[in-house]
C-alpha cells in the first residue's frame, strides 16, 4: 500500500477528528484574519492622513513579521500566561499585520491625485472621499494584502498545535512524533487546500468589487463574522475538569485514564487537552488554570521544574517524597505514583552496539569522536539529568552533537544520520526498531515515576478526586506502559480505548 492509499485509509478511519481539526483550523484562521484586518486597514487609512509617521509604523509591523513564528507563539504564552487558541490568534494576528497595513497605505496613497482633488472640489469631506473614491479605487491592492495574510495565517496556524490550539497541525505533529508520513499528509494537504480555497474566495471578492463598490467585501466580511461568532453563541460552557498531557502517546493515555477514573467515581465531568508540548508548557498551563491536572514524573519535578539534583542511588520513594515536598511549598498536590519507571536512557542501533561492544554509557567514551548523538532540545539543556549531567558525571563529551525534535530521533537513527539518542524506557520505538538501551552505570538519571499533579485547591474543592486518581497508585509496569504506547503509535489504537481496556482488565473502573 503506497503513501497516498495509507493517507486515504487514515482519513477514513479518523473522519470524526479530521473534520473537528479542519473546523478548528478554519475558525482560528478567520478570527486572526478578521483581527488583523480590523487593525491594519484603519491604521493604514490613518497613515495616509499622517504620512510623516507612516514609515516608522510600517517598520514596527515589519519587525513583528521578522520574528520566527514559533518564537512568536512562545512569546505569547509568556505574555498572556496561557496556552490554547487565544495566544495562537494573537500571534497569528501580529504575523498578518504587515501585508494588509502596507497594501492599504500604498493603495490609498496611490489613488490619482486628480481624482482626489476633483472629489474635494465637489465638496466631499475626508470621510466621504475615502468611502466613495479612495477605498473602491484602492481595493484591489488592499485585497492583495489580505490574500497574502490569509495564506500566511493558514500555513503558520499548523504550528499552533504546539501550544494546544488544535487545528490541522495536530495531525502533522502526530506524524512527526510517530515518524508516520500519512499523518503528516493528512494535516498538510488540507491546510494547503484551505489556503487555496480562501485565496480563491478573496480573489473573486476582489474582482467583483474592483473600482465599483464595497458591497461584496461587506458580504464576505459578514459571512466570516457569522462563521466565527455562531459557534461561540451556540456553545454552552459547562463546569468540567481539564486533564492535560504533554506531547506523545503516553501522556495522552494517562490523561484519558485520569478522565475515565474521575468520571466513573465522581460526579465531575472532564475534558482531555493533550499535546501540550514540553514540560514547561504543561506546567505553565497548570499554574495559569488552563488545565487542572496532568501526569508528571518524579525525576522531572526535581530536576527540571525545581532544578534540584538527586543524589546518585536515591530510591524511588526518596525522589517521590522530595518532589512532593517541593510541590507542596507552591500549594501543589502530588498524588500516589504509578509502578513503572519511565527513566531517561541512551540508546543506539543493536548492530552498532554489538560491533562496538557498547553496553553501558561509560563504554561510549572511546567513541566520542566517531558517534554522533541526536538529542532532544530539552535533554540537551537539562543540567541535572540531561547531556550536561552526562558530561559532568562521566567526564567525556562528544565532538559533535545534533539537536532535533523528539519525533524525528528514531527515524534519523534508523537512517544512520545519527548514532545515539536520548529515549524514555517505555518508548514504543525501542520495540519497533530493536534498539539497545545502555546501562546508566553511574546513576545519572533519577527515577521517573508518573503521578497526578494538580493544585491543592482543586483537590480541596473536589473531595472524591484523590481517591479516584489514587486507584492508579502502584499500577502499570514498564512492560504494560510500553505495550500501550506501541498500540497507539504503531497500531493506531485510540488513546481512550487503550486507557479503558487497561482499567477494565485490572478492575480499576467501577465501585470495587
Amino acid at each position: 500500500m503506497n503513501l497516498l492509499e495509507n493517507t486515504y485509509q487514515l482519513f477514513t478511519d479518523e473522519q470524526g477528528q479530521f473534520w473537528t481539526l479542519v473546523w478548528e483550523h478554519v475558525n482560528m484562521s478567520l478570527i486572526s484574519l478578521l483581527c488583523a484586518s480590523f487593525i491594519a486597514v484603519p491604521v493604514g487609512v490613518l497613515l495616509t492622513r499622517r504620512r510623516s509617521i507612516a514609515e516608522p509604523i510600517i517598520g514596527i509591523a515589519a519587525v513583528l513579521q521578522t520574528i520566527p513564528s514559533l518564537a512568536l507563539l512562545g512569546f505569547m504564552i509568556l505574555i498572556l500566561n496561557q496556552i490554547g487558541t487565544v495566544p495562537a490568534v494573537v500571534a497569528l494576528t501580529a504575523y498578518a499585520l504587515l501585508p494588509i497595513l502596507r497594501n492599504t497605505y500604498t493603495g490609498i496613497a496611490g489613488v490619482d491625485p486628480a481624482l482626489v482633488e476633483a472629489a474635494t472640489g465637489m465638496g466631499m469631506n475626508s470621510f466621504r472621499r475615502l468611502r466613495k473614491i479612495e477605498l473602491p479605487m484602492a481595493m484591489p491592492v488592499i485585497m492583495a494584502g489580505i490574500r497574502t495574510s490569509m495564506v500566511l495565517i493558514v500555513g503558520t496556524a499548523t504550528l499552533a498545535a504546539l501550544i494546544s490550539a488544535g487545528g490541522l497541525g495536530d495531525f502533522i505533529m502526530t506524524g512527526i512524533d510517530r515518524a508516520d508520513n500519512a499523518y503528516i499528509l493528512l494535516g498538510a494537504i488540507p491546510a494547503a487546500l484551505l489556503a487555496l480555497f480562501f485565496d480563491l474566495v478573496l480573489r473573486i471578492t476582489e474582482r467583483t468589487s474592483q473600482g465599483k463598490a464595497l458591497a461584496p467585501v461587506a458580504v464576505v466580511l459578514g459571512v466570516a463574522l457569522l462563521v466565527v461568532i455562531t459557534p461561540a453563541l451556540a456553545s454552552t460552557q459547562e463546569e468540567e475538569l481539564v486533564i492535560g498531557g504533554k506531547e506523545g502517546a503516553e501522556p495522552e493515555i494517562l490523561a484519558n485514564m485520569y478522565s475515565l477514573l474521575i468520571e466513573e467515581n465522581t460526579d465531575l465531568d472532564t475534558r482531555v487537552e493533550a499535546g501540550l508540548g514540553s514540560t514547561s508548557i504543561a506546567f505553565n498551563a497548570l499554574e495559569s488554570d488552563d488545565i487542572d491536572i496532568y501526569p508528571e514524573f518524579t525525576g522531572t519535578v526535581t530536576a527540571n521544574l525545581y532544578d534540584q539534583g538527586v543524589p546518585a542511588g536515591s530510591t524511588r520513594e526518596e525522589v517521590y517524597e522530595e518532589a512532593r515536598s517541593l510541590l507542596a511549598e507552591d500549594d501543589l498536590a502530588y498524588l500516589e505514583p504509578m509502578e513503572y519507571n519511565n527513566t531517561y536512557a541512551l540508546a543506539l542501533r543493536e548492530e552498532e552496539a554489538d560491533s562496538l561492544g557498547i553496553e553501558t554509557i561509560s563504554d561510549l567514551e572511546p567513541h566520542t569522536d566517531e558517534l554522533v548523538p541526536g538529542f532532544t532540545f530539552e535533554f540537551a539543556d537539562r543540567q541535572t539529568d540531561g547531556y550536561p549531567a552526562i558530561v559532568d558525571t562521566y567526564g567525556f563529551e562528544f565532538d559533535e552533537v545534533e539537536t532535533l525534535d523528539a519525533g524525528l530521533r528514531s527515524n534519523a537513527l534508523q537512517e544512520g544520520q545519527i548514532d545515539l539518542i536520548d529515549a524514555y524506557s517505555t518508548d514504543a520505538y525501542i520495540i519497533e526498531y530493536g534498539l539497545t538501551v545502555l546501562e546508566d552505570d553511574e546513576n545519572v538519571f533519577p527515577p521517573y515515576q508518573g503521578a497526578p499533579l494538580l493544585k491543592q485547591e482543586t483537590l480541596d474543592d473536589n473531595p472524591g478526586l484523590e481517591e479516584a486518581l489514587n486507584r492508579l497508585g502502584g499500577q502499570i509496569t514498564n512492560e504494560e506502559m510500553q505495550e500501550m504506547n506501541y498500540e497507539v503509535d504503531y497500531e493506531n489504537a485510540d488513546h481512550r480505548e487503550v486507557a479503558r481496556n487497561y482499567l477494565e482488565e485490572h478492575d480499576l473502573l467501577g465501585s470495587n
